[in-house]
């Protein structure tokens, strides 16, 4: 039996856990930031502060800092241990997605083209106190195009990785900001990112029914995983090569459609064979963001029913695969 959190009133938006798996944060369409005990669902303590939906959230790599981007206009960082607001970046528009550097000293962080503003996406180094008091960002690159729905940074912090509305997939330099190289394998929007453990490797999700693999410094398109759903997350299990999806219809079509023909599950394909072998049903609603454990052993996923569901696998799961 999975374990239910429920910690949120509006549908799920990003989970993320930190790099040792013991902690899951969860984010939502509503102000609330919550951290909980992956090994057993207690929640351990949540983020006040923002005032609008929060669409990203990640946490550095010694756990010691988290950093949330909202739909106020605002991207801030907390001490992870106290619940203590440490910085606020206010933006002109959205904070679409967020994320800390190899190294916890950069933060990104992309915003929305909306109300006359364009899609931006800015860089701040965390040990230079002034680019946030003076909310002056060491670099910032505009995405005239169309917007960036999904990033990462890439190995070693030296590039981010974007994704855009319209299913481009872009490198850009973190060092001088030039963008490194451009390629469009998607038709629609790219919903997700997430790289493998050893970050040589990223999968995306995209609205036109597809997640796709590929190599992170040359971005050559290695795999694809059809479904017949728009895909809303995916990850890369770090033991075995395994893809877990999440998707499902579009949010406002869900009323139309009973839970059973909903195709709301989790759905497992094989990494080299893109054939999928299992799938675990759940959610009441399209599944929004999905996570593998850092040691493999579970996987969590959000929904549009605001439920986080951490899962953990049967023992043959394992042997199975051994044996494979």
């Amino acid at each position: 039996k999975p374990i239910l959190l429920q910690g949120h009133e509006r549908s799920i938006t990003q989970i993320k856990y930190n790099r040792e798996g013991d902690l899951l944060f969860t984010v939502a369409k509503d102000p609330i930031v919550n951290v909980w005990y992956s090994v057993n669902g207690e929640r351990l303590g949540t983020y006040n502060g923002h005032t609008g939906a929060v669409w990203c959230v990640d946490a550095d790599w010694d756990t010691r800092h988290v950093l949330t981007g909202s739909a106020d206009n605002s991207c801030r960082l907390w001490d992870c241990e106290t619940g203590k607001q440490l910085a606020l970046v206010k933006t002109s528009s959205a904070v679409r997605t967020c994320g800390f550097d190899f190294g916890g000293n950069i933060i990104m962080f992309s915003t929305d083209k909306q109300m006359g503003y364009q899609c931006f996406v800015s860089f701040f180094d965390l040990r230079d106190s002034s680019q946030i008091e003076n909310n002056e960002p060491y670099m910032k690159i505009p995405c005239s195009d169309s917007k960036i729905t999904s990033a990462v940074w890439g190995p070693l912090g030296e590039f981010i990785i974007a994704g855009h509305e319209n299913g481009e997939l872009n490198q850009f330099s973190a060092k001088v900001g030039e963008q490194l190289s451009n390629i469009r394998e998607h038709t629609k929007q790219i919903n997700d990112i997430q790289t493998s453990r050893d970050m040589t490797m990223f999968i995306t999700a995209s609205k036109d029914n597809t997640a796709k693999l590929f190599d992170c410094t040359t971005l050559e398109h290695l795999k694809t995983f059809r479904t017949e759903r728009p895909v809303n997350s995916a990850a890369l299990s770090p033991i075995f090569d395994h893809v877990v999806l999440g998707g499902g219809q579009e949010a406002m079509d869900v009323t139309t459609t009973s839970t059973r023909i909903g195709k709301f599950e989790a759905r497992f394909f094989h990494l080299a064979f893109e054939e999928e072998f299992g799938r675990v049903k759940g959610h009441f609603g399209p599944i929004n963001s999905v996570a593998f454990h850092p040691d493999g052993k579970s996987y969590s996923s959000g929904g549009e029913d605001g439920y986080v569901r951490i899962h953990y696998f049967d023992p043959q799961y394992f042997e199975f695969e051994f044996e494979a």
